[in-house]
Order: structure tokens, then sequence, then C-alpha cells
């Protein structure tokens, strides 16, 4: 079934920049299958959350909002590639929380134990441009559980619901913004072992640097606005430079 194009009225632009949720890998994506593929490729075993703490997560998280439609934040693949179904669409800006490639990955999937990838989440301080989607009250439970599927499959995110700014008003809507505690997410982590991660880390998924190619290509397509993303792919081509090299010997 495809999008409604009246999901699109704010901006009709982003028409058939939206991948059909049918379409979509992460539309039936089950967290178990990413980790037998990341063992099969002699990847490290991933800490996943059981099905029954992500179903117990997720209906702890929207208890408050049963019955309401649901605003779902979007920063990185989730923009172009939502792999739900939604009534509504807005650019939007998160406050409080920045495009940050935080996530280090060491399991297979864009990075290996001996030489970690790193992938975006949503870290503290600054504000992010993005996308926000409204799911229908009707059939928020379905939509949502894919989204769970999808953002929760091993501890790295908090789920909370926080004030996002559009040209139509403020919503409060759900954002996964990463979680400082949590052994894959590295807030601290130097800027330079970041970019040598980026230009590194590879794995059954692709290279590091692919995606932060793709998520620099998505927000271009999508009009969304992020020059630090340039500038941090900038560094990854010119990685090692003459500095690092010398840090390095």
């Amino acid at each position: 079934m495809p999008l409604d194009p009246d999901a699109f009225r704010h901006h009709p632009g982003l028409i058939g920049k939206i991948r059909d949720p049918e379409d979509s890998f992460f539309r039936t994506m089950v967290p178990a299958d990413l980790e037998a593929e990341t063992l099969r490729r002699g990847g490290e075993p991933i800490a996943l959350y059981t099905d029954e703490e992500r179903e117990a997560m997720r209906h702890a998280t929207l208890a408050p909002h049963y019955g309401e439609d649901i605003w779902v934040f979007a920063y990185g693949s989730l923009m172009w590639d939502p792999a739900i179904y939604f009534a509504e669409l807005r650019r939007a800006t998160l406050p409080g929380y920045h495009r940050s490639f935080c996530l280090v990955d060491r399991s297979g999937a864009r990075g290996t134990a001996d030489a970690p990838g790193a992938m975006a989440g949503l870290g503290q301080g600054g504000s992010c441009e993005g996308l926000v989607f409204r799911v229908p009250a009707a059939c928020a439970e379905q939509e949502t559980e894919v989204i769970w599927r999808r953002e929760m499959v091993a501890p790295c995110y908090h789920a909370v619901f926080a004030p996002v700014d559009t040209a139509q008003g403020v919503v409060q809507a759900l954002c996964f913004v990463a979680d400082p505690q949590a052994e894959m997410i590295e807030a601290d982590l130097p800027h330079a072992e970041r970019v040598r991660y980026l230009a590194t880390g590879e794995g059954f998924l692709g290279t590091s640097r692919e995606y932060l190619e793709n998520v620099i290509a998505g927000c271009r397509e999508l009009g969304i606005d992020d020059p630090d993303l340039d500038a941090l792919l900038a560094e990854v081509d010119a990685w090692p430079s003459p500095a690092q090299v010398a840090t390095q010997d």
C-alpha cells in the first residue's frame, strides 16, 4: 500500500523521496536475524533485548499516550526509510540533542573488535534538524511495534517524548536518544578516534564511511541542512593526516 500523498501536504516536494514501508527491510526485520548474521560472520555476540523486554519498554513508554496519535522524530535513515505508515510529515528541529556519531560498532555490522565502526545517535546538547512523522492512534500499536524492533534491538537508546519545533507548531515526539551508560555508546569518544572509526570500520552492512555518506545524501535529498556532516566526511576522507600518523608512531 503506497503512502497517502496527503501525508506530504506540508512538504509535497518530499513525495517519492520516502521509501514505501512495504519495500523497507526494517518493516519485517527480526533482531535475532541480525545476531545470527553477526555470529555467522565471526562477529562478537550482541546483548539483545528479548522480545518480552522490548515490548515491556514499548508499553511503558507509550502508556501515557494511549489512544493518541504518536509523533516520531527521525534524524538518520529513519527519515527516508521509516518503515512505518504515517498520516503527516513535517520538517522539525529537536532542541537539546544533536546528531552525533557516538554509537560504536564492534559486532561486525559496520565495524569489528579490531577495527570499530561508528554510526549516528542523538547526543546531549545543541539541536538536530530532522523530520517528524505522525502515526494515527488507530494504527499506533502496529507501527510502534515496528519502530521498537528497529531502534531497540540492544541497549543503546532511551525512548523519550520531547518537544519538537515545526513550522506548524510544537509537538511532543517520540525520540530515541543515546544512552551514555550503554556499552555501545561512547559519548566522550575523542574526535580523532571517531574519524578513524568512520574511515576504517567495515562489516556485513558495509563500511562506516558509506553509512556517513548515506546520511549526508539522505539529508541533502530531504533538504536537511547539517554542515557538520560535510566537514566530518572531509576529515574521514583525509584520514590519516600527517598529525595522526605521527601520533600512531
